[in-house]
């Protein structure tokens, strides 16, 4: 049994997922004639765990709603076995409700209990009010693969 996986399979993932990009390999983890055109960037107040969903722990603030990435290198930039935002990830403003997120998330659809396709704990929570508007710089967000 494997224990992890070799450098071009991590890269030839990631590119399936966040940029679309179908190779012989890919065609195995998506329907290449219909791919999803977005990735959803989550905000949780708590560790939404390996076997959560997009909506364990999720924000609940008013106003908020997962932000869409492109899955093309227009949303993603892949160096090696890395990725990163290639724009700012901005979140609605706040109008209401007051909470701390400590997790940020990738998943796949906009609302609901969408799969869960990697999450990590933000390196200082984030404090929530009405007025505050949640963000992530460009190549804030970054997996990394090995």
């Amino acid at each position: 049994m494997a224990t992890g996986k070799g450098n071009t399979n991590s890269i030839l993932f990631l590119e399936a997922i966040f940029q679309a990009t179908f190779s012989e390999i890919a065609s195995l983890l998506a329907n290449a004639g219909s791919p999803l055109t977005n990735l959803y960037v989550s905000l949780h107040t708590a560790n939404p765990g390996a076997t959560g969903n997009q909506t364990t722990s999720e924000a609940a603030y008013t106003s908020y709603s997962r932000v869409p990435v492109a899955r093309t290198s227009g949303g993603w930039a892949i160096t090696g076995e890395t990725i990163s935002n290639v724009a700012a990830v901005t979140f609605p403003a706040a109008t209401g409700g007051s909470e701390s997120e400590t997790y940020a998330a990738i998943g796949t659809l906009a609302s609901g209990t969408g799969n869960l396709l990697w999450f990590g704990a933000l390196t200082t929570p984030l404090a929530v009010s009405s007025g505050i508007t949640p963000s992530f710089a460009i190549s804030a967000l970054t997996i990394t693969e090995s």
